[in-house]
């Protein structure tokens, strides 16, 4: 597949439509050559934007949720500013340096996302709610579920396109919306915001705001809630704000205890850590057996290992790409961290350059001697996993802050126990790899838990 070389000019989406600041940032492919031009719109645009939403009115439920459809139709399989899905899929590969297979798959997941959000937002609701005053129940007294506010404002990731399905309920449930796209990754919801505005949604109720990061402020504070994207800096700076919802580092992991052969599921395990080229937060990045590690640690060294280094616009790329220097920074960083681990992969460097100044970020395999090593919370963007020894005595403890837990185990109370316990976000029990997600199920709970809210209402 030929790497497309003409420079794209990636324009803010105002409430007045699109927008082309003096202040711009180049963008790179993953070798480093110019690939786009990002408009960088100033504080004064920001405020004035986030206030026409405010003014802005929802559409009708009805017709957002049929703008929201032929958007994620339109967004996957037509021509949006001039652009088709296959170039527009290309740009993405080469920036982020996802696998290609990585990026056509989350142009699925979008369009079928987009047409299955209401209802997939209303999974949250609560039963005892309803969605309108004019529900006859509310005659003898009901819960009408309504908005928290109005403005929902997101700061974007930019390690995977499919994290822009979320946001999408916030349309679906009348929130105007307002996205600040990553700088790794803007044309993702580029693409998906014009094509929600050439389906039905007006400028004034969905933008693209990218900005500076000092500028991304404003954004938050314009909205009513927010939801942001980040490292442990984004936890610190947000975890105690009750307006935003922070999505810091997901530390997935799968766990066997010793009533099963993990023979029997070697290939649910090196999937969690592959798939999606080791970059989402639901790829795991630990995993814990009952019992010796070792044989379990040699075998997914085995598999990945296996592997091929390869472009990430190949359609058999599975592994991600990254600039050299960024990768060599990544790699020295994995070094210095996994001291004092044996190393079944990676132990000698993780870069393998293409020759065109990228470099495919190959697998690493650690093992830990003991299941509270300060290793097995390190989550790094590329198939890199810690195997550890667990014990009933060490308990949930090394099993806590994670986003998915795929348990391998036939115990039911201590499945009891993964279940209750508030920081292990989700629960897969058996042969469910942790990058399993679909619509209308929790992801790091409902997002509509967070946007929605129950109010009695009695009339006559």
């Amino acid at each position: 597949m030929a790497v497309h070389t003409e420079l794209l000019a990636i324009d803010a989406l105002g409430p007045s439509g699109p927008y082309r600041a003096h202040e711009r940032q180049m963008i790179g492919d993953v070798a480093g050559r110019p690939l786009a031009e990002l408009t960088l719109v100033p504080r004064l645009f920001v405020i004035g934007a986030m206030g026409a939403l405010r003014r802005a009115e929802p559409l009708p439920v009805d017709d957002g949720v049929a703008a929201l459809a032929r958007a994620g139709s339109l967004y996957a399989g037509g021509i949006v500013d001039g652009v088709p899905i296959a170039h527009h899929e290309l740009t993405v590969c080469r920036a982020t340096g996802l696998p290609i297979s990585v990026v056509r798959r989350a142009t699925q997941k979008i369009a079928r996302s987009a047409a299955q959000v209401y209802p997939s937002s209303q999974a949250a609701r609560p039963s005892g709610a309803v969605n309108d005053w004019r529900d006859p129940l509310t005659r003898v007294g009901r819960g009408v579920w309504t908005r928290r506010g109005d403005v929902f404002a997101v700061l974007a990731p930019g390690n995977e396109p499919e994290v822009h399905t979320l946001w999408l309920e916030a349309l679906a449930l009348g929130y105007r919306v307002a996205v600040r796209p990553s700088t790794r990754d803007p044309f993702t919801p580029h693409r998906l915001i014009s094509a929600l505005r050439m389906s039905g949604f007006r400028n004034d109720q969905v933008v693209l705001l990218p900005t500076s990061h000092d500028v991304a402020d404003e954004i938050v504070r314009g909205a009513d809630l927010a939801m942001a994207y980040g490292g442990e800096d984004v936890i610190r700076k947000y975890g105690g704000v009750s307006s935003v919802l922070p999505q810091g580092p997901g530390r997935s992991k799968v766990l066997l205890t010793g009533d099963v052969d993990w023979r029997d599921h070697l290939d649910v395990i090196v999937a969690s850590i592959r798939e999606l080229a080791g970059r989402a937060c639901i790829n795991a990045t630990a995993v814990f057996v009952e019992g010796d590690p070792t044989p379990l640690a040699q075998a997914i060294a085995e598999r990945l290992s296996t592997l091929p280094s390869l472009p990430p616009e190949d359609p058999d790329a599975v592994l991600p790409v990254l600039p050299v220097a960024e990768a060599q920074k990544l790699e020295r960083s994995l070094l210095d961290r996994a001291r004092g681990t044996r190393a079944w992969l990676g132990g000698y460097g993780i870069v393998d350059e293409l020759g065109d100044g990228s470099a495919v970020l190959r697998p690493a395999v650690h093992q830990l001697d003991r299941p509270d090593a300060a290793q097995a919370a390190i989550e790094l963007p590329f198939p890199c996993v810690w195997v550890a020894p667990w014990t009933r005595e060490a308990g949930l403890q090394p099993l806590k802050e994670t986003l998915v837990l795929t348990a391998i185990t036939q115990d039911s109370r201590l499945v009891d126990s993964l279940v209750a316990e508030p920081t292990i976000r989700n629960v897969y029990v058996g042969d469910h790899p942790t990058w399993w997600m679909e619509p209308g199920v929790p992801h790091d709970g409902y997002l509509a838990d967070f946007l929605m809210g129950s109010k009695a209402v009695i009339r006559n």
